[in-house]
């Protein structure tokens, strides 16, 4: 009988079996060295190795440009919130946010203690439960870049194609919560961020594509870790990197790459995505809090009618081997992230029990 249930958390979250199984040999020794992944100095030759393979693995699957560099930074996508107006946002200049919740409205907080920000669109007025219309969006006059985040975990929402931007703005990405969970055009991007611990590996690694030009701005009178061209010059390495979690996303690299890249992670999840939903639209007991046509294949949030009811569901589910289903704070209900590594098998076994949980009911 197996030892592992299913995580539903919405991070940090599920990772491959592969993965983890392969981590247990090399925390005790890795590539025949003799020592532990975790032991190694950033500054020897095993490392050396695993960090460009990591990179290398990195570039292959997304089809990163040579003109965009890729940084495995620290502080999660908070530390961006702020890092991108400080280097990006200059005197006189304004950033425009497309404001899809609570990670959006964090990120525009921290925007404001750096510069002038505009709102260009928001989904709040409904209680975040869709994507803003494109043609509701409203920019300002030349804005410095626009901001916006690709997938809401909370009320489980998620861009199904990146927005338009006014020429010449370049276009920054919250993408903690989906990155890799789809092909991506790079070079559509200006700066990309997202915290590792959904999608890409552990907590504790912020990775970072960001296109040369942009790389370069900001004062060098900022905090030197705050400023984006120190880790391209170091490498990612100015200060220790989370070493073994660094060789933990290169493992999930290689995982993705042989479930057949990011067209392929694409069609599992979208299956995985369309199970859990069609079974909640049928359900007489639960529904969907995203509108169809703004649904996250990431996070899967739905209510039923009493916040006693949803408790009452995520506990029996608990029981069942369903664990991480309670749903954010701020929304309330059953949240299912069902990132990358959830398997198919696991989403089956919740509807199975979405079903279950109905009967008892009649």
């Amino acid at each position: 009988m197996s030892d592992r249930i299913f995580n539903f958390s919405a991070g940090p979250a599920v990772m491959p079996e592969p993965v983890l199984r392969q981590a247990q040999k090399d925390l005790w020794n890795v590539a025949g060295s003799g020592i532990g992944v975790a032991e190694h100095s950033h500054r020897g030759k095993v490392f050396d190795r695993i960090f460009a393979e990591t990179e290398a693995a990195a570039r292959e699957l997304a089809g990163i440009p040579d003109n965009y560099k890729v940084l495995f930074l620290q502080g999660g996508a908070t530390l961006q919130f702020s890092m991108v107006p400080m280097c990006l946002l200059s005197a006189g200049r304004t950033a425009d946010y497309l404001n899809t919740g609570v990670w959006s409205q964090k990120a525009i907080a921290e925007a404001k203690k750096v510069g002038a920000i505009h709102i260009a669109a928001s989904s709040e007025n409904t209680k975040f439960d869709r994507i803003p219309d494109v043609a509701s969006i409203r920019y300002s006059d030349n804005p410095a870049y626009v901001h916006f985040t690709s997938n809401n975990t909370i009320y489980g929402t998620q861009w199904t194609a990146e927005p338009p931007v006014p020429a010449g703005a370049p276009l920054v990405c919250d993408a903690s919560s989906d990155i890799y969970a789809r092909p991506i055009d790079i070079a559509k991007y200006g700066l990309i961020y997202a915290g590792a611990q959904k999608n890409l590996g552990p907590s504790g690694v912020t990775f970072v594509i960001v296109r040369d030009d942009l790389a370069d701005l900001g004062s060098k009178d900022l905090p030197i870790l705050l400023q984006y061209r120190t880790h391209v010059k170091d490498g990612s390495m100015h200060n220790t990197p989370n070493t073994f979690g660094i060789y933990l996303m290169g493992e999930v690299f290689k995982w993705i790459k042989a479930e057949g890249g990011l067209s392929g992670i694409k069609e599992r999840n979208e299956r995985k995505a369309k199970l859990l939903y069609d079974a909640i639209d049928a359900s007489k007991v639960f529904t969907a809090r995203a509108r169809a046509g703004s649904r996250s294949l990431m996070n899967v949030c739905f209510f039923s009618q009493s916040d006693e009811l949803d408790a009452r569901f995520v506990s029996e589910a608990a029981k069942r081997g369903l664990d991480g289903l309670k749903g954010h704070r701020n929304a309330g209900g059953v949240r299912a992230s069902i990132y990358n590594a959830m398997p198919e098998a696991g989403v089956q076994a919740l509807v199975d029990f979405i079903h279950e949980f109905e009967r008892a009911l009649d």
